[in-house]
């Protein structure tokens, strides 16, 4: 008999002398009062830092052994079992974390005798008198909890990042007491089912809790040490493909029922895991630590991608569609490249405290650069770099929400806030800076020095820093104060001096502090003086506020100054009148693809700080476009035209740009020499379409009723069409929903299609009904589907109505955040407040911050930081 069939009729009877969260009886404060207050008290709501550090102190060789019984019904709820075991110095209270209502335990057994626990906000304490010094167990049966399960009709997904594993299960939740797990699931009949450790055995059927129905018992293997936060199961009607690619065997789990799009993109997404495991293991000198691998497609997934060591979960866009873009190309490269690079930074070696998680995710995202080179080698990889990390990261770093690349962190219920471009994009712009001063080879082997040392343990920022500095005569502590310690980024200004007969005497850089510390970042700059199609390329070493550049001594008067000509440097680049205004004009004659885009970049930055005209900015996109040759600057081009067209242009403005935008735009689709190029300017048009003419003739490709030669459309494309369409209110804009519904053949595209329709109603009530939903936990589960809600509410078209949703979205904040997962606050954030440009809601959110005094600071950063455009230009 297995556990199951114990196990659940125990949890079912129920004990009616169990309290309710929160509540503790005489009893239990009577035994162990005493206890509690011997060690401390309540150890407070969430995990703090303090009590990570008391358990870490007293806790050795941690084991779990897990089991769930899954019912096909996500109403039903999900019994479980935990066997923990672990070494204890001496007797001592054991504070487990579990977030669940108390009457969810049941049964605490330790050292094979029963135990009355104390239940607290967020923990169950078992006392000290219960335990003794060496080897104790503890037997809990629970009911888990559903808010990290991500339960649908026919699969489920753990996700526990960054300590949410005590949603489901008693644990400790922390990233520094990593144990071995070995895990036992019950599913329906017919489910798949893949975890971090490989099957242990055949399965075998046993009998569910409804009478002849039978169930399949799944064991695995024990994993090897890892964090609760990685430890991960997906259960559900998956299908499976399976590779062989350098004598590993790989396998994928899927939902995706096209089977050409299947079969169109395996081999690929195989053979960039397969490249990007022989990198790895090469680079670091340490083979894949954790045996088996495997990876899992899920739609409405949270992330990109989540690195559980032998089980990746990943969104199930990493099937691209026949006509994906250049971009999405990369993209999805760079995320299998980021994931597997995490099995090395973060899963066998891994942050101490959630301070440090930037840690694994820069070395993750500096490391898929380099991994991903070589499958495309006729891409600019130093400009690929550039447009995947400077936007993104100055969008945060340039608002006043920005944060440090390493910050304290007193609790883990605030952990998921530490999270963004900062540590995404920022953070390896920051450590190819740190590369360049140490060296690459040395670079490397500190990187394996400190794999070796602390394989399967924890390390700090610190400890590699420690590793690191033996191999430069720079001091890196110092270094890191301005550049990891420390938020924001230096504001860059130039002056040119010229001698009697016309050429330069003197260039001089000046670098300021937006806060005011004097701060200064000591970095390499590559500055490029331009000269009518022909550059001169200065390397600049910034070592203080100020900066002369004694090698322009003789040169030529430029056309311009480009003070990040390479996309080497980081900061505010602020260009002076002569260079902004030839750059306006000749940008598309600068040769160099590279400082081309660095160009772009910079030009964005002097639009954000009023030196640049926004009807200006798109006339040079507009004209630029027609001659860029490099795909990765048409892209970002695209990227800023769009943005610029419905944030910084009023609506009179963007008619008039329309009637010239959209003829260019398709006369380029036409001419388009790939489907990658086609499918990146058609989806620029579509998503500025304003006129008549062009609208009709989005409804005509829409109905399939013209085709674009050489420019495939798959469901998603049609989707996103029938979306832009009806946010437009075009005639028969229901139909065209309805229609769009029916059409929509995979199951979970139906769903999330038939949960965003209520957004696009040209019914004002209905649109308030859409937002309303949100207010329920349970309507937020699929949070990409909200997302998407969302930024269809607040359309730039919508923004009057949309109005009224900022105040209940800046309301509902804490709520996301404490419900919600990592990225949820930010995104939604974005979300809502992406498609307004008007002072009456820059006010709104200026009036709410000044209101919450108390409000907590990180997600006073992250209103900040998603209202700064908005700030901009409702000032303009």
């Amino acid at each position: 008999m297995t556990w199951v069939s114990r196990l659940a009729p125990r949890l079912r009877s129920g004990h009616p002398e169990r309290q309710s969260k929160g509540a503790v009886s005489c009893v239990v404060w009577l035994a162990c009062g005493m206890a509690m207050a011997a060690s401390s008290n309540d150890p407070g709501r969430g995990i703090s830092e303090a009590l990570a550090r008391e358990r870490t102190a007293a806790i050795s060789n941690l084991r779990y052994e897990l089991a769930f019984s899954i019912p096909s019904d996500p109403r039903e709820p999900v019994f479980g079992r935990a066997v923990i075991r672990l070494g204890l110095r001496q007797a001592r209270r054991i504070v487990l974390d579990f977030v669940q209502p108390n009457e969810r335990v049941r049964d605490i057994h330790i050292n094979g005798r029963s135990v009355e626990a104390i239940f607290t906000d967020d923990h169950i304490v078992i006392p000290d008198s219960a335990t003794h010094s060496g080897d104790n167990e503890i037997e809990i049966q629970f009911i888990a909890g559903d808010e990290a399960l991500n339960r649908n009709d026919d699969f489920l997904y753990t996700l526990f990042v960054p300590a949410r594993a005590h949603h489901a299960f008693p644990c400790f939740d922390q990233p520094d007491l990593k144990a071995r797990y070995r895990l036992t699931l019950v599913i329906p009949d017919g489910w798949q089912v893949v975890a971090n450790a490989a099957e242990a055995m055949q399965r075998e059927m046993v009998p569910s809790r409804k009478p002849g129905v039978w169930n399949d018992n799944v064991p695995f293997t024990e994993t090897q040490p890892i964090p609760t936060y990685l430890f991960a199961f997906a259960a559900g009607k998956f299908s499976i493909e399976t590779a062989t690619r350098n004598g590993r065997q790989l396998r994928m789990f899927h939902r995706e029922t096209d089977a050409a799009k299947v079969a169109r993109n395996r081999d690929a997404v195989f053979d960039l895991h397969a490249s990007a495991l022989a990198w790895l293991e090469n680079y670091t000198g340490i083979p894949y630590p954790f045996g088996k691998f495997d990876f899992v497609l899920l739609p409405a997934f949270q992330f990109s991608g989540m690195e559980h060591p032998g089980v990746i979960f990943y969104t199930a866009a990493l099937l691209l569609d026949e006509a994906a873009t250049q971009n999405q190309l990369l993209d999805r490269a760079s995320t299998i490249a980021h994931e597997t690079a995490h099995m090395w930074f973060g899963d066998l070696v891994t942050m101490r405290w959630f301070n440090d998680v930037w840690m694994k995710e820069v070395f993750a995202n500096f490391i898929a650069a380099k991994i991903v080179n070589p499958s495309f080698p006729s891409v600019n990889h130093d400009l690929r770099f550039l447009m995947a990390n400077y936007p993104s990261a100055y969008q945060v770093d340039r608002t006043a929400g920005t944060n440090p690349i390493r910050q304290t962190l007193a609790n883990l219920d605030e952990a998921g806030q530490m999270y963004g471009a900062i540590i995404y994009q920022k953070a390896p712009i920051v450590m190819r800076q740190l590369e360049m001063i140490v060296g690459a080879e040395r670079f490397r082997d500190g990187l394996r020095e400190y794999l070796q040392q602390y394989s399967f343990g924890n390390a700090t920022w610190l400890d590699l820093v420690a590793v690191l500095d033996r191999r430069t005569p720079d001091d890196l502590v110092a270094w890191s104060q301005a550049w990891v310690e420390e938020r924001g980024r230096p504001t860059f200004t130039s002056e040119l001096k010229s001698d009697v007969s016309g050429h330069l005497a003197a260039l001089t850089l000046t670098a300021a502090d937006p806060f005011n510390r004097r701060l200064v970042w000591p970095q390499w700059l590559r500055v490029a003086l331009g000269y009518r199609g022909a550059m001169k390329d200065l390397v600049v070493d910034v070592k203080g506020a100020t900066t002369v550049v004694p090698a322009v001594r003789g040169l030529p008067k430029p056309d311009y100054v480009l003070l990040n000509g390479h996309g080497l440097g980081y900061g505010l680049f602020l260009l002076d009148a002569a260079s902004r205004d030839y750059l306006l004009a000749h940008i598309e004659d600068i040769p160099d693809a590279l400082t081309r885009g660095s160009a772009w970049v910079t030009l964005w930055d002097n639009l954000l700080e009023r030196q640049v005209a926004p009807g200006t900015f798109v006339d040079a996109a507009m004209r630029a476009l027609t001659r860029e040759t490099d795909e990765q600057n048409a892209q970002r081009i695209l990227g800023y035209l769009v943005r610029a067209f419905w944030r910084w242009l009023p609506a009179e403005a963007r008619l008039a740009r329309a009637r010239v935008l959209e003829p260019m735009l398709r006369e380029r689709i036409a001419r388009a020499p790939t489907a990658s190029r086609k499918a990146a300017t058609f989806n620029a048009f579509r998503d500025t379409v304003s006129t008549r003419a062009g609208l009709e003739w989005l409804e005509r490709v829409w109905r399939r009723d013209e085709t674009i030669p050489g420019l495939p459309f798959a469901e998603t494309d049609e989707i996103t069409m029938a979306l832009e369409l009806a946010v437009r209110d075009v005639p028969n804009a229901a139909e065209i929903l309805r229609t769009q519904l029916e059409r929509t053949r995979n199951p979970d595209r139906k769903a999330r299609f038939a949960f965003v329709m209520p957004a696009l109603s040209s019914d004002p009530a209905e649109r308030e009904r859409a937002f309303e939903r949100f207010r329920l936990v349970e309507n937020r589960r699929r949070e990409p589907w909200v997302l998407e809600s969302l930024q269809y509410l607040n359309h730039p078209l919508r923004e009057a109505h949309a109005r009224r949703f900022v105040r209940p979205a800046l309301e509902l904040l804490r709520q996301i955040q404490q419900t919600g997962d990592i990225f949820f606050p930010t995104r939604w954030m974005e979300s809502t407040l992406g498609g307004h440009r008007s002072p009456e809601v820059a006010e709104q959110v200026e009036g709410f911050l000044a209101k919450e005094l108390q409000y907590p600071q990180r997600l006073r950063w992250t209103i900040l930081s998603a209202a700064d455009e908005l700030f901009r230009v409702a000032r303009r």
